[in-house]
């Protein structure tokens, strides 16, 4: 069983930046592609972010050029890297894994989640 944890979340002033790491608690992690999600007060959860394996990443167009994701291959944990965060990007952030290569941004594709860590940005 894949378990996943976020940490990293806060609250920040508009123009801030925060960082957010996934532990993945599986020694296999190069089998994973592994995403980030949001999901704002009322609605919809978003895809943000997702790293395959082989590095390769894709973005939401609303964070393209502000989030990176990276794996920190050393400590098994998947980074989202926020800048310029606007109130906008107020959310609960999630991560999530699912096996095999295919990068997605849709939720329904994912079959691991973590618990969420709440992300703040005031203006």
């Amino acid at each position: 069983q894949v378990q996943l944890m976020e940490s990293g979340g806060g609250s920040v002033q508009a123009g801030g930046s925060l960082r957010l790491s996934c532990a993945l608690s599986t020694a296999t992690y190069s089998d994973y592609c592994m995403a980030w999600f949001r999901q704002a007060q009322g609605k919809e959860r978003e895809g943000v972010a997702v790293a395959a394996e082989d590095g390769s990443t894709d973005y939401a167009d609303s964070v393209n050029g502000r989030f990176t994701v990276s794996w920190n291959i050393a400590l098994d944990t998947i980074q989202l890297t926020m800048d310029r965060l606007t109130a906008e990007d107020t959310a609960m952030y999630y991560c999530a894994a699912r096996k095999g290569a295919y990068k997605s941004l849709t939720a329904t594709n994912y079959n691991y989640w973590g618990q969420g860590t709440q992300v703040t940005v005031s203006s």
